[in-house]
């Protein structure tokens, strides 16, 4: 009995949950509004965004134009960059969907990124605290990754 209850609850989960993950996607038409509203509110009304606030940029090599957001751009109430810390501020990075509209991949805590060609494809290269490499201290890590479609792929840490 004990083993046909494991076997049900584990069809449960391998027909539920997969289900449950992709609805957790919401498919944005403008993700630039969208933070801007998101923070307009978190501000009750007392929010600016600086130039670098949002950059288009095809990130993950499929010809669409993506969209950086650098929350370390929101002026919230007077405090600039309310969310960022030492380990630097919260980037997000929506990719554009050929179905329309964008969905968001990842959100990084970082000190800045630059986009390098490599191989004939852009590679994304963030800088972050060091103990994203394993250190203590010293200079900023540098992590360098590749989108594939919407998933991030480590190629290298320094």
């Amino acid at each position: 009995m004990k083993f046909l209850l494991i076997v049900i609850l584990n069809l449960v989960a391998f027909v539920i949950l997969p289900v449950s993950a992709q609805a957790q996607q919401t498919l944005l038409q403008d993700p630039v509004a969208y933070e801007r509203d998101h923070f307009t509110k978190r501000c009750e009304g007392q929010a600016s965004f600086g130039d670098g606030f949002a950059t288009e940029r095809d990130f993950n090599n499929d010809r669409l134009m993506d969209i950086v957001v650098n929350e370390g751009e929101i002026t919230c109430k007077g405090e600039k960059g309310p969310d960022c810390t030492d380990e630097g501020c919260p980037y997000n990075f929506y990719v554009h969907v050929v179905e329309g509209g964008y969905i968001l991949v990842a959100t990084a805590r970082i000190y800045g990124y630059d986009f390098i060609q490599r191989f004939g494809n852009m590679v994304l290269v963030m800088k972050m605290h060091p103990r994203f490499c394993d250190r203590t201290d010293g200079d900023p890590c540098e992590i360098t990754v590749r989108v594939r479609g919407v998933k991030f792929v480590t190629i290298s840490k320094k």
